[in-house]
């Protein structure tokens, strides 16, 4: 069996990063970051303080290459505002070697996608996709061979399925090849016909199975040739010094161990993969970018973020509403907060509506108890995503709700309770009376769910009957300064609206 060194030190210039001996190669890698270009609500991340760890670990060490494994935008202001200039400009002053697409890379097309990758001044790696767009085909490379002291190391660009989690019309142009397929065959070709000393599977397919099963996980069981797995997409903090973290040292199709790293979300961490060419050991650690690198930020890219950034504080400082308690991320609160917001505006469009329906993954921030922003509302619902009214078949919407059931990531607003536990299966109330089969009922949601987004196929089969011409957050903000909620102090319901029979006295 192949010998991994376990690394768990936390490494930095300051913090006794040593130096580098014989054939080594150190990776440093970054995921998910989703535009988190200043500190979050928690003061951690910041590129200013991940240029500190990158620079030191250069100073450090001969051979280095900064990676990323995708979704580097949307999330926050910056992206909203500058649709991906400031992300890839900080991109170039750190000098990131390699990068592979996230699906959030998509969020504004591929025309756009083209046109910032284009400016920027690293290389690109996607073995499972294929690009008409002419510019984008000539960016990516399904592979990258580099020479470390005489040794061959190749990266390879593994991409997730975008038909249900990319909103249609948003990757035109885009063929996709089967992610595991792919990869164990070119990483079989680096090995065999090229000579290749060592290969790096770049992922933003996530750590564990999801809509579609392909995970880094399932990478790492019936791979053979590749040596290291350095992923995104499912936001997992993969750490060797935490006793909690899901494992990050599999087993391969050979029974091989093989790293798989990942450092959560926001930046808040970087994954660093030590590389000994000799004996291909990995050592592998993640480091915390926290306040403890504020002494050393380099003042001439702070002054490249500046302009950007007052013209992010100005709409996040614009007031628009109230709520009377906070609503945070992930909670039900939240989650029933802007379904009840889709089915207002949904019954602006069309006054016969029964309900909505939302998805968690759509809603990025909470909001907090007191006044609410602008700046707070756009990054909460960053997407462009527009209301939509379907008229549904309730058998088809049966198929919806145990999806959402099956997902935990679903919101329905509060004319519906879903009973997760009654004896023939999920048992959606509507309005005090249980789902009819054989009724067709008005459904307000967003276009992305409507056309499939996040695996709800069934909503597929709803008739459009109306849309709102407006983006999600812009309707918000109209209901929140003109119009329903104007003046009035919200108070979110933070009870789940997905109950088992006994909690709602049920009994059957």
């Amino acid at each position: 069996m192949k010998k991994i060194l376990y690394g768990i030190a936390l490494v930095a210039l300051f913090l006794g990063y040593q130096q580098a001996e014989g054939q080594k190669l150190v990776l440093i890698g970054t995921n998910d970051t989703h535009s988190q270009i200043d500190p979050d609500e928690d003061g951690l991340g910041g590129v200013l303080r991940r240029k500190v760890l990158v620079d030191s670990i250069r100073n450090a060490n001969d051979n280095v290459l900064l990676i990323d494994m995708g979704d580097p935008v949307q999330g926050t202001m910056y992206f909203n505002l500058y649709r991906g200039e400031v992300e890839n400009m900080v991109m170039n002053e750190l000098g990131y070697d390699v990068r592979i697409l996230g699906n959030h890379d998509f969020d504004n097309g591929v025309i756009e996608l083209a046109d910032n990758l284009n400016k920027t001044r690293s290389e690109y790696v996607s073995t499972n996709y294929r690009f008409d767009d002419p510019i984008l085909s000539t960016i990516f490379k399904p592979y990258i061979v580099k020479d470390i002291d005489g040794k061959k190391v190749a990266f390879l660009g593994v991409n997730l399925q975008p038909k249900g989690m990319i909103a249609e019309g948003n990757y035109d142009g885009v063929s996709y090849l089967d992610a595991i397929k792919a990869a164990n065959s070119t990483a079989w070709h680096l090995k065999h016909n090229e000579g290749v000393d060592f290969v790096v599977a770049l992922t933003h397919i996530g750590y564990s199975p999801s809509g579609t099963g392909t995970s880094d996980t399932e990478l790492a069981l019936l791979s053979e040739d590749i040596d290291i797995i350095m992923g995104g997409h499912s936001h997992t903090m993969l750490n060797p010094k935490d006793p909690d973290s899901k494992p990050w040292l599999l087993l391969n199709a050979d029974g091989d161990d093989i790293v798989v790293t990942q450092a959560g979300k926001g930046g808040k961490a970087i994954a660093v993969a030590e590389i000994d060419l000799t004996n291909n050991m990995v050592d592998y650690k993640t480091i915390p970018v926290d306040s403890r690198l504020d002494n050393r930020l380099d003042s001439l890219l702070d002054s490249k973020i500046e302009p950007y950034r007052k013209g992010v504080n100005e709409v996040m400082q614009r007031p628009v509403g109230k709520l009377s308690a906070a609503a945070d991320k992930g909670s039900d609160a939240l989650l029933n907060l802007v379904a009840d917001f889709i089915r207002d505006r949904g019954r602006q469009l069309d006054s016969d509506v029964d309900f909505a329906i939302t998805n968690k993954g759509g809603i990025r921030r909470g909001l907090p108890k007191g006044t609410i922003t602008q700046g707070q509302i756009q990054s909460m619902l960053p997407f462009n995503n527009k209301v939509v009214v379907l008229e549904m078949k309730g058998s088809d919407l049966q198929d919806a709700f145990n999806i959402m059931t099956g997902s935990y990531g679903a919101g329905v607003s509060d004319e519906v309770t879903v009973v997760t536990d009654a004896p023939n299966g999920i048992m959606p109330i509507i309005n005090g009376k249980v789902l009819d089969p054989d009724k067709i009922y008005k459904v307000a949601t967003i276009d992305y769910l409507a056309n499939g987004g996040d695996y709800m196929e069934p909503l597929t089969r709803g008739v459009w009957v109306a849309q709102s011409t407006d983006k999600v957050y812009d309707d918000v903000l109209l209901m929140l300064t003109k119009g329903k909620y104007k003046g009035k102090t919200i108070k979110p319901d933070a009870k789940s609206r997905f109950v088992t029979a006994n909690s709602i006295g049920l009994y059957f």
